[in-house]
């Protein structure tokens, strides 16, 4: 652990810390008049529990879009050290101003999120998230640097520097955006680089939702053990939590972080085990605090025990869709995970993938576009075919290609195209 006293920290003691840090996040909040509008008659005497928290109104990324750039900022004197934001491709972008004690508490939780994979001061660690107004890449190094590890800050792309680079400095953790692990081994493939010449032994990726079988891919294609990281623009970036070795669930960092569950539709929290829409409050930020911040992930509460390696934090389970990305397609609710799992245990098909969604004559049609690997029947699409409709009710069109064909994004992968609205 990067902070036992903490990680570790007794259940009674950390409820009594999260209620002391609402308090100060609330009235941090209230000195700025936009919040003081949207919360009302509320101040910071009024939460004498964790439950008391749930009362405040939700924040929404609707909200946070319209208050570009400052209004629900709250630097105060101390000012800010510098931004990060959201690509904003529907509309104004998420600015999160970040005072210098934001700077620090994100090394802190990064640090945090990297010792749980198991990294420490003897690794190397090649940074390939790009550096700049998207949050990953500093993260990564913020907190490998509080680590006291070696980082190849490379940034994003360039993929054959990425792999020689890792070759040639014996690079052993690879922090990633989750898909990327997928182009080096296409990358490697297509050049004839040697994957068994790497010291690769740890991979820490993010920032898309990604399957059990993907991971069980990459794993096993790139010889290391991956570990899943959470966290977003509006929470300040990576670090929000991280699974362990015990590999039960995501560490929540909740001295840092409030987590709540509720029901996507009524908000109500709901209970645990029961799976619903992640709502986060920033505890310990500055410059954007968070007050039940909706972030469209689903996921549910684990365990709020003693894990394994010795954590007390509470432990989600892998964020497996967002109510933001729910398909419907004649009447068929579905994620675009569900698809990916399914292909991936379908023999002969890789793992890039589009789904495509057209009109068709005041009707809808939707085709799966997958790329196959060597060795491919042409009975695949037949196969995938068949388990999407028993499994999911989907009867699409599969269409088949090579390796290569679909094209690869520069960041996050693109997996629906739908060209309803359009047609």
């Amino acid at each position: 652990m990067f902070q036992p006293d903490l990680e570790a920290l007794d259940r009674e003691a950390l409820a009594r810390l999260q209620v002391e840090r609402m308090r100060a996040t609330l009235a941090r909040v209230l000195a700025n008049p936009a919040w003081a509008r949207r919360l009302g008659d509320v101040r910071p005497g009024d939460i004498k529990t964790i439950e008391d928290w749930s009362r405040l109104p939700f924040l929404t990324k609707a909200e946070l879009r319209d208050a570009y750039p400052y209004e629900l900022a709250c630097g105060g004197a101390a000012g800010y050290a510098r931004v990060h934001m959201s690509s904003g491709t529907t509309g104004n972008p998420i600015l999160n101003p970040y005072t210098a004690a934001d700077v620090v508490q994100w090394g802190e939780v990064m640090a945090r999120c990297l010792a749980a994979a198991g990294v420490t001061r003897a690794d190397v660690v090649q940074i390939t998230p790009s550096f700049g107004l998207f949050t990953g890449g500093f993260g990564f190094h913020y907190g490998a640097e509080r680590l006291g590890a070696m980082i190849v800050p490379v940034g994003a792309g360039r993929t054959l520097l990425q792999l020689t680079l890792m070759r040639d400095l014996g690079v052993t953790v690879l922090p990633a955006i989750a898909t990327y692990p997928l182009r080096l081994l296409e990358v490697a493939r297509d050049t004839g680089f040697d994957l068994g010449s790497l010291k690769l032994r740890v991979a820490v990726l993010g920032s898309e939702m990604w399957s059990d079988e993907l991971r069980a891919r990459i794993d096993r294609e790139l010889r290391l053990t991956s570990y899943d990281i959470m966290g977003m623009t509006e929470t300040g970036g990576p670090g929000l939590g991280i699974d362990c070795a015990a590999r039960t669930g995501l560490h929540v960092w909740e001295d840092h972080y409030l987590a709540e569950i509720v029901d996507p539709v009524s908000g109500a929290v709901r209970p645990d085990g029961v799976e619903g829409e992640l709502v986060v409050s920033t505890l310990t930020r500055q410059g954007l605090p968070l007050v039940r911040y909706r972030t469209h992930d689903l996921t549910r509460v684990v365990a709020r025990t003693r894990c394994d390696c010795g954590r007390t934090m509470l432990r989600v389970d892998r964020l497996r869709g967002r109510t933001d990305d729910m398909v419907i397609y004649k009447g068929v609710n579905f994620y675009p995970h569900q698809v990916e799992t399914l292909l991936l245990r379908t023999a002969g098909l890789g793992p890039e993938y589009q789904i495509v969604l057209d009109s068709d004559g005041g009707g809808e049609r939707m085709t799966v576009v997958v790329e196959t690997e060597p060795g491919c029947d042409v009975a695949a699409a037949g196969r995938l075919r068949r388990e999407l409709h028993d499994l999911l009710s989907l009867s699409p069109e599969i269409r088949l290609c090579a390796a290569g064909t679909l094209e690869r994004a520069p960041g996050k992968s693109v997996r629906v195209v739908d060209r309803r609205a359009r047609a």
